[in-house]
């Protein structure tokens, strides 16, 4: 998995790099396909918004979040992007397996 972390008004410290690559791991811990997630940290008078665009195996995923810490925007960016990737793999296993059991002719 490749990581970008860009900052726009901000700069990207090593303590907040490191937040945000032990919280994506959870969503890697979920998702083995994940190809590279590029992340936009940015600072809109007192909002903190963070952007990320999650690329995977035949889509792209694209989830922001903003607060007023950006802590709590790299949280709940996170679970917004779990959520989403999780319902990705799920719709890929549904796929794959024909779109779920199929009751059986009754005679």
């Amino acid at each position: 998995m490749n990581l970008t972390v860009t900052g726009h008004h901000i700069d990207v410290t090593p303590a907040i790099r490191d937040y945000l690559t032990s919280k994506l791991e959870r969503v890697t811990r979920h998702f083995d396909h994940v190809i590279d997630i590029n992340v936009i940290l940015s600072v809109e008078k007192m909002r903190q918004k963070v952007e990320a665009n999650v690329h995977v195996r035949g889509k792209d995923i694209f989830v922001e979040a903003d607060d007023t810490d950006m802590y709590a925007a790299i949280d709940s960016l996170v679970d917004k992007l779990d959520r989403t990737v999780l319902r990705h793999k799920e719709k890929q296993v549904e796929r794959r397996n024909g779109g779920g059991a199929k009751p059986l002719p009754s005679e």
